[in-house]
């Protein structure tokens, strides 16, 4: 899968938004040693491992 390059903004929503679903028991989707939320999101966003979708413009609707 291509990695989208996101901006500041849209990562932290992004890691954010993973961090909370890992919090209520989400599967973690990377092999890793972390067990703060927030520290996993970092490392699945990097493994380019998560399913989120930027619509950005244009492509609003």
């Amino acid at each position: 899968m291509q990695q989208q390059r996101h901006n500041r903004y849209e990562k932290a929503r992004i890691l954010g938004a993973r961090a909370l679903q890992v919090s209520y028991g989400a599967p973690v989707l990377v092999e890793t040693d972390q067990t703060q939320p927030i520290l996993i999101a970092a490392e699945e966003y990097d493994a380019g491992a998560l399913p989120f979708t930027v619509k950005r413009g244009k492509d609003r609707k």
